[in-house]
C-alpha cells in the first residue's frame, strides 16, 4: 500500500460530543454554585443574628444644627473596633452603599440611599483616623476614613470613602477636635 492510501485508512470520524454528560456537568455546576451562595447567605443571616444585641441606630435629632461639614462618597461598612475583618451586620451596618455624611455639633450624620441612614452623637464618638482597609475593602495607606464610636456596650470602626480623597485630612481634624472639647466639657462638668 501507499503511503497516501494508509493515512487515508487511517483516518476515523470526529466523535460525537457526549450531551447528557455534558449537561449533567453543567447542571452540577449551578447547582454547587447555588449551594455555595446559599450558604453564605445563611452565614450572613447567622452573624446578624449574632449580633442580636445591638441596640437599634440613633435616629437624627430633630434639629441638629448648622454642618460643619459635609462629603459624599461610599459607606464600606462597619466592624467592631480594632478588629477590621470583624464585620458587623445587623441593622443594615454591613450593607456597602453610597453615603452623605454631615458633621454638625449634635453628632455625625449618616445619611445612606437605599440603606438604613445612622447617626452618632457627639458624645459616642472615641475617634477619627485615615486607615487603608475595613472588611472587604482595602485601599492604599489613608485612603478610608474611619470612625471609632460607642454603641451600646460596644466600640464599631465605620469605614467611609469620600470621592476627593484629600477631603480625609479635614474631617480627621474636625472630629478629633469635636471629640476632645466634648471629652473636656464632660470633664469639668
Amino acid at each position: 500500500m501507499t503511503p497516501v492510501l494508509l493515512l487515508a485508512a487511517e483516518k476515523e470520524s470526529a466523535e460525537v460530543t457526549d450531551w447528557a454528560a455534558r449537561i449533567g456537568w453543567v447542571v452540577g455546576l449551578a447547582l454547587f454554585v447555588a449551594l455555595v451562595y446559599w450558604l453564605m447567605r445563611e452565614g450572613w443571616k447567622w452573624r446578624g443574628t449574632l449580633q442580636g444585641d445591638l441596640p437599634e441606630l440613633p435616629a437624627t435629632p430633630d434639629e441638629p444644627g448648622p454642618a460643619r461639614l459635609t462629603m459624599s462618597g461610599r459607606y464600606h461598612g462597619s466592624t467592631t473596633a480594632g478588629q477590621w475583618l470583624d464585620r458587623i451586620v445587623a441593622h443594615g451596618l454591613g450593607t456597602r452603599s453610597r453615603a452623605e455624611l454631615t458633621l454638625t455639633d449634635a453628632g455625625l450624620d449618616v445619611v445612606r440611599p437605599g440603606a438604613s441612614d445612622f447617626f452618632v452623637p457627639v458624645a459616642q464618638l472615641r475617634e477619627a483616623r485615615l486607615d487603608k482597609g475595613i472588611a472587604g475593602k482595602v485601599l492604599t495607606e489613608g485612603g478610608l476614613l474611619v470612625v471609632t464610636w460607642e454603641h451600646g456596650d460596644r466600640l464599631i470602626d465605620s469605614g467611609f470613602r469620600s470621592e476627593h480623597a484629600a477631603e480625609h485630612s479635614a474631617w480627621v481634624e474636625a472630629l478629633t477636635s469635636m471629640i476632645e472639647t466634648h471629652t473636656k466639657e464632660g470633664a469639668e462638668r
